[in-house]
């Protein structure tokens, strides 16, 4: 009965915004309500840590509308400058064909910003772009969140397995363990779990840009075809390869911090100038239908034209070098100790209250601990926020493109009105979350005393599917993300969960490890449905109230993740002929399948 109740509101917030098509401020409205009346009456969550985890919610909601508002920003001055007809022009001289357009943009361009800064900011940064090239904001979007899944594990530096995974396990019952044997110490075993977390995804995510491809065609193209964008399929797979090769080798040689980054660079220095070339290039180019046949929801409220035909043009360079700056920021601020601590660390701050509950300012972060009395922390670091990074940048295109302040003001304006628009949302998202993960009873000693309602899920899980538990442990991953909006997050939570039902099992110390990459792999795929990133997107793209439609897209290749992660996971830990045979099948029935699934909306409703 706990487990069914723990899933109230997952089901909630699946009825309402896939099923019924709600908006999400609505749909998470009353998903906090249930979310907050059963912390308090069935599981006994004091008070002031329902209230403080809500407001933590409505401040991680600023945090992340200050991220979306840098990126339309960036937009709109790369609009009023003129600079996006040139970035646009060098994407159509690569090929027109928008099925090559998506793979470089989304797949390579995505994964590098997710690899430097992670946090649902690839979305933010490439949606608006792809948007500016001439997608519907619908198919921009799409396109976006299916890529948070692959360099999602080693996004920010690493900080799924670096932050998550190794907070997740600090337990003294694993810290005992991991000293008697041969790794001897964590960093060693969080080593081996980036290394099987590479393998997995390297298997999983190389599909990815096909995949990407199909979807594409099938909801934006004239046809309705997800074979059509089968046809790209050699241009495709060298485009995931060149990704997931030096991605999954990086992990297994060097660690955890750089394997999305290095995948990238290596894929777009590989993939760019051979597509320049006409390399695997399709014969029949794909392009979206005439405007005036889109559908209306396939549109947002962010327009991708610029109204500045008459503007100067500039090289590919000096337009996308704005862009330039966001990566290199991201990744100086990110992996240069000296200036990450600069930027990140209140080493000179003013400090109210008594140790332990306190407000600390410092010149660039504001932190308030224990908020409540409840031990939820309150933190904003202003300078290491990609919202900074994407302003700087913004800044920067004044004197790159000689602006006129007049139309660059007009940008500021522009971004605040899709922000506001987009605030309820994420108002109402992220608060209902921060309550579901602080649920636990407020005396755990007491009896009938529960845990927070996500690990009584996944405890209900483990008791259910315990002899198929590497088939399950990815899909514990993606509820985590999806709840959280953050494979961080779920890793905190269930990564010592999963190395215990691994244990339960009858797995080794070595084999648990692997376990616990199917985790990280889970809620990285987790990313691609997590209402938290969809409302953020869509937020950039001026696609308000449309989360629902969203979703109903992403979750197809979200399945597909979960499901074919859980068969390799198997495999590689029973070593049996035929799990690797069910691996290797399934791919292929779900191309099979999504072939016969063509057709118009109503055709296929």
């Amino acid at each position: 009965m706990h487990t069914l109740l723990a899933l109230s509101p997952i089901l909630v917030v699946f009825l309402l915004l896939v099923v019924l098509r709600w908006s999400a401020k609505a749909a998470m409205a009353v998903a906090l309500t249930v979310t907050a009346a059963l912390a308090l009456t069935v599981w006994k969550t004091a008070p002031n840590v329902v209230a403080a985890a809500a407001a933590n919610g409505v401040f991680t909601a600023l945090t992340v509308l200050y991220i979306v508002f840098g990126a339309i920003l960036l937009l709109n001055t790369l609009k009023e400058s003129g600079a996006i007809r040139s970035i646009r022009q060098g994407f159509m001289d690569i090929s027109p064909d928008r099925r090559v357009q998506v793979v470089i943009v989304a797949w390579l361009f995505g994964c590098l910003i997710e690899g430097s800064s992670g946090w649902g900011t690839p979305s933010a940064v490439g949606a608006p772009l792809l948007l500016a090239l001439g997608f519907p904001a619908m198919g921009a979007v799409m396109s976006m969140l299916v890529i948070q899944s692959t360099p999602v594990s080693y996004g920010a530096v690493g900080t799924p397995i670096l932050v998550g995974v190794k907070t997740g396990l600090d337990n003294p019952a694993f810290n005992d363990l991991v000293t008697g044997s041969s790794f001897q110490t964590t960093e060693a075993y969080l080593h081996q779990v980036g290394a099987s977390v590479g393998l997995v995804h390297g298997i999983v995510g190389t599909l990815i840009p096909l995949i990407l491809c199909g979807l594409l065609t099938r909801f934006f193209g004239a046809k309705r075809s997800f074979a059509e964008g089968l046809k790209v399929w050699p241009f495709a797979l060298f485009a995931g390869v060149a990704f997931t090769v030096p991605y999954a080798l990086t992990a297994h040689f060097f660690g955890p911090e750089f394997p999305s980054i290095v995948g990238a660079f290596v894929g777009l220095l590989v993939v760019v100038p051979l597509a320049k070339r006409g390399f695997l290039m399709p014969k029949e180019i794909f392009d979206f239908p005439e405007r005036s046949q889109w559908e209306k929801n396939w549109m947002g409220s962010i327009t991708q034209q610029d109204n500045h035909a008459d503007a100067p043009t500039f090289s590919v360079f000096r337009a996308f070098s704005p862009y330039v700056i966001v990566i290199a920021l991201l990744i100086i601020t990110r992996t240069i100790p000296a200036i990450k601590a600069f930027v990140a660390k209140p080493d000179f701050a003013l400090r109210w209250g008594e140790e332990g509950s306190q407000i600390i300012f410092g010149w660039n972060t504001f932190i308030w601990q224990n908020l409540l009395g409840s031990g939820i922390n309150l933190k904003f670091e202003g300078m290491y926020s990609p919202g900074t990074v994407l302003i700087i940048a913004a800044i920067a295109c004044i004197p790159i493109f000689k602006m006129d302040m007049k139309n660059f003001r007009r940008g500021w304006m522009d971004a605040g009105k899709t922000l506001i628009a987009a605030a309820p949302a994420l108002m109402l998202s992220i608060p209902m979350v921060q309550v579901f993960i602080n649920s636990q009873s407020a005396d755990m000693s007491a009896v009938g005393a529960l845990q927070s309602m996500p690990k009584v899920l996944a405890a209900g899980a483990a008791e259910m599917f315990s002899g198929m538990w590497p088939n399950v442990a990815p899909w514990i991953g993606s509820l985590g993300a999806f709840i959280a909006g953050s494979n961080t997050i779920s890793n905190m939570m269930f990564s010592f969960f999963q190395f215990s039902t691994a244990q339960q099992i009858g797995l080794g110390f070595e084999q648990a490890s692997l376990v616990i990459a199917l985790q990280a792999v889970g809620g990285a795929a987790g990313n691609m449905i997590s209402v938290h990133n969809i409302v953020a997107a869509a937020a950039a793209v001026g696609l308000i109230n449309r989360e629902g439609d969203i979703i109903r897209k992403t979750l197809i290749p979200m399945l597909y993740y979960v499901i074919q992660a859980g068969f390799i996971g198997q495999a590689l830990i029973t070593g049996s002929v035929v799990w690797w045979a069910v691996a290797i099948i399934a791919p292929l029935g779900f191309f099979f399948v999504m072939s016969k699934l063509s057709g118009t909306p109503e055709q296929n409703p």
